[in-house]
């Protein structure tokens, strides 16, 4: 989760929302991501996708089962769906996001049993740190 919180200190230094994740396999990184929908121009550039793209590209495959995905904030319905896709093992987040979270906050995606596949979930690592870096971005944005 340290990483991915970097990660996420990567996405505020180029002006997006500070979320970042990382794909692991067998105690190796797969992938890694932040969030990119300003700078790329697309609404689906979160930093869970573009970790899944990236993973694609290195695994040549689509799917990553007996994976963790790390992310600093609880995944929004979009990148649930995509994990699910993806068929990856267990997401493990940092901060809750009470407005649009999927996975137990506001929604169930990950572990609903009515899927072909369902996820393991943990949240809540690391998520004074998380959230406070998520805090601080909003802060500052407002103020300007």
């Amino acid at each position: 989760m340290r990483h991915a919180l970097a990660l996420a200190d990567r996405a505020r230094e180029q002006g997006e929302v500070p979320v970042g994740a990382v794909l692991i396999k067998d105690n190796e990184v797969i992938a890694e991501g932040w969030n990119q929908p300003i700078a790329q121009h697309d609404p689906s550039a979160h930093a869970e996708i573009m970790t899944l793209r990236l993973a694609g590209q290195a695994q040549e495959n689509y799917r990553f089962p007996k994976t963790t995905l790390y992310v600093t904030l609880e995944p929004c319905t979009m990148c649930a769906g995509a994990m699910i896709h993806a068929r990856v093992g267990r997401v493990v987040f940092g901060a809750f996001d009470p407005k649009t979270g999927a996975a137990g906050s506001v929604f169930t995606v990950l572990s609903d049993a009515r899927h072909n596949h369902q996820i393991d979930v943990l949240g809540g690592i690391l998520a004074e740190q998380c959230g406070d870096a998520l805090r601080a971005f909003f802060r500052e944005r407002r103020k300007k």
